[in-house]
């Protein structure tokens, strides 16, 4: 059996949240739950200002697309682009294309997870990205999102830097 990738949808603009919800209903209704894992609406936090007030707001990152995590055969390709409010998928022609590694890191979508070998408190150094050969204390480890909140001296002070597992390694 091949392995699931994420897609994107494309959908009308307003309709994202019906899609998912309409696709994790049929999903369930079709038992689809081993071929279509999972669909998301990227959404992202934002502070608006309105009349002097500061008011903290979810707004979608991407307005008209949806992803889906699946295995891409005739069914599931049948059941996503069919759902009411979908308009295809991205790609070239009808023929879907999965995202990369690179574009899935921003959006905190991890294939595989990373196994670490130190646990807060420890002393760490960083051996890849802007952060290389720092060292610090682990103050936080955020298994979900494969990062540890470590402090570093920058400019005579202790600041706190996030660093991706997959680039520090025990001292």
């Amino acid at each position: 059996m091949s392995e699931a990738k994420w897609y994107v949808a494309h959908t009308y603009s307003g309709y994202e949240n019906k899609v998912k919800a309409d696709l994790d209903k049929t999903i369930v209704n079709r038992e689809l739950q081993e071929q279509i894992l999972e669909v998301r609406v990227p959404m992202q936090e934002v502070v608006e200002v309105k009349n002097g007030t500061r008011k903290t707001v979810q707004k979608k990152l991407f307005p008209g697309y949806v992803l889906v995590n699946m295995i891409m055969n005739d069914e599931t390709w049948y059941v996503v682009r069919n759902t009411r409010g979908v308009t295809g998928f991205v790609g070239p022609g009808s023929k879907p294309v999965p995202l990369t590694e690179a574009e899935m890191k921003p959006l905190g979508i991890k294939t595989e997870n990373v196994t670490i070998d130190f646990v807060e408190g420890d002393t760490i150094v960083v051996v890849a990205g802007a952060w290389k050969d720092t060292v610090g204390k682990v103050q936080r480890i955020d298994n979900g999102k494969q990062t540890a909140t470590i402090n570093v001296e920058l400019f005579g002070r202790e600041t706190p830097v996030e660093i991706g597992f997959e680039e520090v390694r025990k001292m």
